[in-house]
């Protein structure tokens, strides 16, 4: 009985030390981290955020940042304006329910994009994550992409590899939160291998929107290129 006493005391030890251990270093299996996104995701019905986004192509070498904010109303409205460069006629993508508009004025100022939202060819996507996170385990192979902190929260990364062959992206990978489940960060590769990496520096679920926030009147003189007749569709 004497010699049992320090392996209880070790045992005890070692049982103490494991609980302290914080989360982000336990390990957590793939299906886990994304049950847990699912379930943060699941009651959200408007969001308010600012982010950081940082987009690399491989084919030019080149790295841009940018900053912006946005405003959700799922299903199918949006608003995202970018904050930089510092002008009066910001980078918009404003989604209004049927349509999206994709006003560039930093890179094509005389024309703005309107696109049908939707999953078909030439349709735009207006909620990328709550995308990933309807039937992932059907549509995506899902693996662990490791762990990091996005601002200041320990997260859990899983990737996503459509198997669709025609889906839109090549891979995603997303950073939950190990404590409320949000995702912090996002990144998507798309078949260029061009590389998309958004992180939410700040965010709020189920806030009141602005309902013309979801309104897009195109300045005078620019002209709107509806993608839908090009790719020949009926909306």
């Amino acid at each position: 009985m004497g010699r049992a006493r320090p392996r209880l005391r070790v045992a005890s030890v070692l049982l103490m030390a494991t609980w302290a251990v914080p989360l982000a270093a336990r390990a957590q299996t793939p299906d886990a981290v994304l049950t847990r996104a699912m379930s943060a995701y699941a009651n959200v019905k408007t969001a308010r955020a600012s982010f950081e986004q940082t987009l690399t192509n491989p084919i030019t070498g080149t790295t841009a940042q940018s900053h912006g904010e946005y405003v959700q109303q799922r299903p199918s409205h949006l608003s995202v304006r970018f904050t930089d460069p510092p002008d009066e006629q910001r980078d918009r993508i404003v989604a209004d329910g049927s349509s999206v508009w994709v006003y560039v004025p930093s890179a094509t100022p005389n024309q703005v994009v309107k696109m049908p939202i939707g999953a078909g060819t030439g349709a735009a996507t207006v909620d990328f994550i709550g995308q990933l996170l309807t039937g992932p385990r059907d549509r995506f192979d899902v693996t662990d992409a490791g762990t990091d902190t996005i601002q200041s929260r320990h997260t859990h990364a899983i990737t996503l590899v459509p198997k669709d062959e025609q889906a839109q992206f090549a891979k995603a990978t997303i950073w939950v939160d190990d404590g409320d489940g949000v995702v912090r960060q996002f990144e998507v590769t798309d078949a260029n291998g061009t590389v998309r990496r958004i992180r939410l520096t700040t965010v709020a679920f189920n806030v009141p929107v602005d309902r013309s926030a979801f309104v897009f009147t195109p300045p005078p003189g620019v002209k709107v290129v509806d993608h839908n007749t090009m790719t020949g569709g009926n909306g």
